[in-house]
């Protein structure tokens, strides 16, 4: 999704239509991102150009509730000649227009199978190390989504916000993913038709309101496949992690160090496991499970929503503002409240004030109060907005949070965050429902996974069975033997990652070494926990990684 958090927000997933991602950081302190449900995983040997799996059952691929047993399998570690143009390309560095920062473009295949045939160009972008003398190398960063634009991340962030060790012994770089942002973004949906997209109910209420969900996703990848018909089958994640090589080489690098968060722990792992003799020193923090089909994936991030959802009922309700209840109310009639709330918004809208005359519908409402669960630091405006809209019909607190979720501008235009989220989520896994039915049975699940936000979770799920184009993935582990060490994040109450996608990862990874944080929020790194900063950073600047099962505060 998209909230305005502290740095970061993650996403994961297919992007649903009011919902939320996984993977992603937002630009500045405002998130690190996760896009909600529908999972970005694992693409195959057939987009990859090399990179290859064991078959998965059909059962897995589905979305059965068994993880796969399949392997993602390094490649070569001799470079192919064919890619050896790409490998000793020189990069043009230039001013980007922001003080202190570098701004360069890079040549990739855009088929890794077919190399000589047309290439994609990546925006990159660095700040060079502060004390030159002590620089240690480049130091790569995502913030996830898929679709978080990493340059703007670096940008806004990470390039001034870092601690300043680790910035002066490190250049600090970053490449949008092809499809994202500045490298050949993917576009589907204008302003108004995005309007109109992000207001679609995704909890129908009978067989004419699913109907238009149907429309609206048929319309959403319709735009998405007549804007990028060529690209759009090779946005994956295993050709994105091979974009990421060809730039550590092009940097003078002898390994790939790397911080990614959300999604972008699936990247980083994703880069492990094709290359474990190249990777170097790797953050992965608020992980992905890779080895989870994109139900159960799903299904999942519904749980860990709810588990956020419970701690931010728990403090309301200590709080003298708390529209939901007072002292004494349990979460669970907190959650029956908001959803009583909803249950209004979706037989009638209220006014935002907003300029193109925007009501706050139950969707709209929904993903704001989404995006809120990303951050702690965002519940007292998540208790401010929900109290103007439910005390005084003023529903532009949420819109506010709503918009900056979907990374709406102030101007009614979007960024290609969501187009990108679901090309790259929908290449990598097969759909986690492929008809309206499927969903309709998988309901009471959902439901019971989060009472609050089940059901349109569940119905955002539904959006790649319209893609235009095939999946190339599976799920799969990633063992990634003879990495060195390499640090998994996990937090215990992130909504986005649930900490046991953590575990799940730290478990694969031959060299994982398992770092918690035992709080809320999505990620972990820089969100005001010394214990996990210092570890994070000993890594980074010493090369010791923390005992594997270290648990901070």
């Amino acid at each position: 999704m998209h909230t305005r958090r502290t740095h970061r927000r993650a996403r994961i997933g297919r992007t649903r239509i009011g919902g939320t991602r996984t993977g992603g950081t937002r630009t500045g302190r405002t998130r690190t991102g996760a896009t909600l449900l529908a999972a970005a995983l694992l693409a195959t040997a057939c987009s990859a150009g090399g990179a290859s799996t064991s078959a998965g059952s059909a059962a897995e691929a589905a979305g059965s509730t068994e993880a796969a047993k399949a392997t993602l399998a390094a490649l070569p570690q001799a470079t192919p000649s064919a890619l050896a143009p790409y490998y000793e390309q020189q990069l043009s560095w230039r001013d980007c227009g922001v003080p202190g920062f570098q701004c360069a473009t890079m040549k990739a295949p855009l088929d890794y199978a077919k190399p000589t045939e047309g290439d994609v160009r990546l925006a990159v972008a660095r700040k060079k190390a502060t004390g030159p003398d002590k620089r240690l190398g480049s130091l790569l960063v995502n913030p996830g989504g898929p679709g978080g634009s990493a340059i703007g991340y670096l940008q806004q962030y990470a390039g001034i916000g870092y601690p300043e060790e680790v910035r002066a012994q490190y250049d600090m770089v970053a490449v949008d993913p092809r499809g994202v942002a500045r490298s050949e973004p993917i576009e589907c949906l204008d302003g108004r038709e995005m309007d109109a997209y992000t207001r679609t109910d995704v909890t129908p209420d009978d067989e004419a309101e699913a109907d238009k969900l149907v429309d609206a996703y048929q319309k959403f990848a319709e735009g998405c496949g007549a804007d990028a018909p060529k690209l759009l089958r090779h946005v994956s994640t295993v050709e994105a992690a091979r974009d990421m090589d060809i730039l550590r080489a092009v940097l003078g690098d002898e390994k790939l160090t790397y911080v990614g968060a959300s999604y972008g722990t699936f990247l980083g792992a994703t880069y492990a496991g094709l290359f474990p003799d190249r990777a170097g020193r790797l953050v992965l923090d608020g992980a992905m499970d890779p080895s989870l089909p994109a139900r159960r994936l799903n299904m999942e991030q519904t749980a860990g929503f709810e588990t956020a959802f419970q701690s931010f009922a728990k403090d309301c309700v200590r709080q003298p503002d708390c529209p939901l209840g007072g002292k004494g109310t349990t979460p669970d009639q907190v959650g029956k409240n908001l959803k009583a709330f909803f249950d209004d918004l979706d037989a009638k809208p209220i006014p935002t004030g907003d300029a193109d005359g925007r009501k706050l519908t139950e969707s709209l409402a929904t993903t704001g109060v989404i995006a809120a669960m990303y951050d702690e630091g965002a519940w007292q405006q998540l208790r401010e907005s929900l109290t103007s809209a439910m005390k005084e019909n003023d529903g532009a607190g949420l819109l506010v949070l709503s918009d900056s979720y979907y990374e709406r501008e102030a101007d009614g235009g979007y960024s290609n965050l969501m187009f990108a989220n679901a090309a790259v989520n929908c290449l990598d896994l097969p759909a986690a429902f492929t008809s309206p039915d499927e969903v309709r049975e998988a309901l009471p699940d959902f439901e019971k996974a989060s009472p609050v936000f089940g059901e349109g979770l569940a119905w955002s799920s539904l959006n790649c069975a319209y893609w235009p184009v095939e999946p190339t993935g599976e799920p799969h582990r990633i063992v990634a033997a003879g990495a060195t060490p390499i640090v998994v994040v996990g937090t215990t109450r992130d909504p986005a990652t649930p900490y046991r996608w953590a575990e799940a990862l730290a478990g694969q990874l031959a060299s994982g070494r398992l770092l918690t944080y035992e709080g809320d929020g999505h990620t972990a790194y820089g969100r005001g926990s010394t214990c996990i900063d210092s570890a994070i950073n000993t890594y980074l600047l010493r090369g010791t990684a923390p005992e594997d099962g270290k648990r901070c505060s």
